[in-house]
């Protein structure tokens, strides 16, 4: 792998997540405290916002694959930093929702840019490596973005939050920039697998509906944990930090592992592995009496959250290939709508049948995801290569 490369890659990485972490941890109370957004509101607002990430990644990686270019990775941060720079100086609802839409939405597209651009400046043997490193580094900001982002709100409010992350925005445009330029020019648009064999069109949504459920478990249960933790065991607040910084290590030092590790075993049974363990997780957890194993389930939690992280989005970029730029915008729009879904879906459960139960369904919603990725790969048409590298 080029450091040339590599670094600055990194580097856009971890600023990205940090800004990410930052603002993303915070916009809803600031919709609530400073914008005084009504429930309803809040829920439009923060849709608006997936809704444009999910926009934005689509428009973004079509373009990309059809002229790959850092254009649109640049466009996306500065367009994220202009829209938290904006947030510090309005509060009118329309205003905000507009800001939220194309704004706030664009900057969700940054995340696959980054692995679109790495899918074609590495060879095949180095991609392998650089997905995990990326994922690593991503994993690395959520762990301390939001503890920063605790600091400042508690220093100076939430208008200095979302000012340092229009900052690392900017700084991450910086180091965009280093990146050197992607060769290949513009070119038609290219083949991907469902263009080639229309009978792929079915194995690709069963997959990305797998990758779309299993997030809906994962942030699912992020609304019924803390919940659980607070409620049932009768725990303080501080000691969900612990649970989700726990989490949090373990998945930068999985993610780590996985760098040397990806490149040695199968694919689609590491991520079978790492859907089995979001079950293991939410099953353990809905049966847990103690916070004590509630923190050693973590351990599952963090380990398959960076399996299907990181070999999950290399797995879109193998079965769409050469479209790479679409291929990590789809898996980023998968996690997105199952953070769509989650919010409602958490709320109506938890109320109807407690956040033990929520956690249960959580773990059949597991299940299910791993089924649905297993009856895709069973049966898929020829033409379909899933254990090639991208």
């Amino acid at each position: 792998m080029s450091r040339a490369v590599v670094g600055p890659m990194l580097a856009a990485v971890v600023l990205l997540g940090l800004a990410d972490s930052m603002a993303g941890t915070y916009l809803v109370l600031f919709a609530v405290e400073e914008a005084r957004f009504a429930p309803l509101q809040v829920g439009v607002f923060v849709s608006a916002v997936a809704l444009g990430g999910i926009v934005a990644s689509m428009i973004f990686g079509r373009r990309f694959d059809r002229a790959p270019t850092r254009r649109w990775l640049v466009v996306s941060v500065l367009a994220g930093a202009g829209g938290y720079a904006l947030l510090s100086v309005i509060t009118g609802f329309p205003s905000l929702l507009l800001v939220g839409l194309v704004l706030l939405g664009a900057v969700g597209a940054g995340y696959p840019q980054l692995f679109a651009l790495a899918d074609v400046a590495f060879a095949v043997n180095a991609k392998k490596r650089v997905a995990p490193l990326l994922r690593s580094g991503w994993s690395l900001a959520w762990a301390v973005g939001p503890l920063l982002g605790a600091w400042l709100v508690s220093a100076a409010g939430y208008d200095i939050v979302f000012q340092a992350s229009a900052v690392a925005l900017i700084l991450t445009t910086s180091t965009v920039l280093l990146i050197p330029r992607p060769s290949g020019g513009t070119r038609p648009a290219p083949p991907t697998a469902e263009r080639r064999n229309p009978r792929s069109r079915g194995f690709i949504a069963i997959l990305t509906a797998s990758i779309a459920l299993v997030h809906t478990a994962m942030f699912t249960g992020s609304v019924a944990l803390p919940l659980f933790v607070t409620g049932d065991l009768r725990r303080s607040g501080s000691d969900v930090g612990l649970l989700f910084s726990a989490c949090a290590v373990v998945e930068v030092l999985a993610a780590f592992v996985l760098v040397w590790l990806l490149p040695r075993v199968n694919r689609p049974r590491l991520i079978m592995v790492g859907l089995g363990l979001f079950a293991i997780y939410f099953l353990v957890a809905a049966l847990a009496g103690s916070l004590l194993v509630l923190l050693i389930a973590q351990v599952a939690r963090g380990v398959a959250i960076a399996v299907i992280g990181t070999a999950g989005i290399q797995h879109f970029q193998v079965v769409m290939k050469p479209a790479g730029g679409a291929a990590a915008a789809l898996f980023s729009n998968a996690v997105t709508a199952g953070s769509l879904v989650s919010g409602v879906l958490a709320g109506l459960l938890v109320q109807a049948f407690g956040t033990t139960a929520t956690l249960g369904w959580c773990a059949g919603m597991s299940v299910a995801a791993a089924a649905a990725f297993w009856l895709a790969h069973r049966w898929r048409p020829e033409g379909v290569d899933i254990d090639s590298t991208v």
